[in-house]
């Protein structure tokens, strides 16, 4: 895989089953715990956010919920988590992500990702027999991420990493560049503007 496919797929599943599941998935997990139906997928999404928002600038869900799949195999949100000065020696202090943030995302099962330091981290809902993807943003680079992030795949690679290369533009650690440095991307619709397409609506963003 090149590095602009799999940088615009940023962790997406890469190996799938023809219903959109992952290989990986299904040996982990078992089919019986892998599909749910859209309503109640979203009433969970919406759960879970609720808890989060509070630590956090900016939360939204993406993935299959986002794009009103009737069939859900995991939860995706993306979020920029609110950042506090901390103690760090007698006489530094250091910026992390807020306690309460770090406290509900460790409340679920981990399965990837340090919730204190990582960009993404990967828990298992017990509750609800379903996984958990958390993406976290920062304000300039919001509208890739979650553009990403909402999929579906095949969206992201062949309409949007296709579209930005064409503009001269490189996915980099989840930023936007070209010759003249990083390239802020605040907005969805500021993406598909800089790839000059229309924006899309995200139940139409199958291929």
């Amino acid at each position: 895989m090149n590095v602009e496919r799999e940088d615009a797929l940023f962790w997406y599943h890469k190996y799938k089953n023809s219903d959109g599941r992952t290989l990986e998935d299904s040996d982990e997990f078992g089919e019986e715990n892998l599909i749910m139906e859209l309503t109640k997928a979203k009433g969970i999404a919406d759960g879970l956010v609720d808890r989060l928002a509070p630590y956090c600038e900016r939360i939204e869900v993406a993935g299959s919920v986002r794009r009103e799949r009737p069939s859900v195999g995991d939860i995706e949100i993306v979020c920029i988590p609110k950042m506090v000065e901390v103690p760090d020696t007698f006489f530094d202090t250091k910026i992390e992500k807020h306690a309460g943030f770090i406290e509900a995302v460790d409340s679920f099962e981990k399965l990837k990702g340090d919730a204190r330091d990582g960009k993404y981290m990967q828990r298992f809902i017990k509750e609800y027999n379903i996984k958990l993807d958390i993406f976290t943003a920062t304000r300039t680079n919001w509208g890739l991420i979650f553009a990403i992030r909402t999929g579906s795949a095949e969206f992201s690679h062949r309409v949007l990493a296709t579209g930005w290369k064409k503009k001269g533009f490189t996915s980099i650690n989840g930023n936007l560049r070209n010759d003249l440095g990083r390239v802020p991307v605040y907005e969805e619709i500021d993406l598909f503007k800089l790839i000059g397409i229309e924006w899309v609506p995200p139940k139409e963003r199958e291929l």
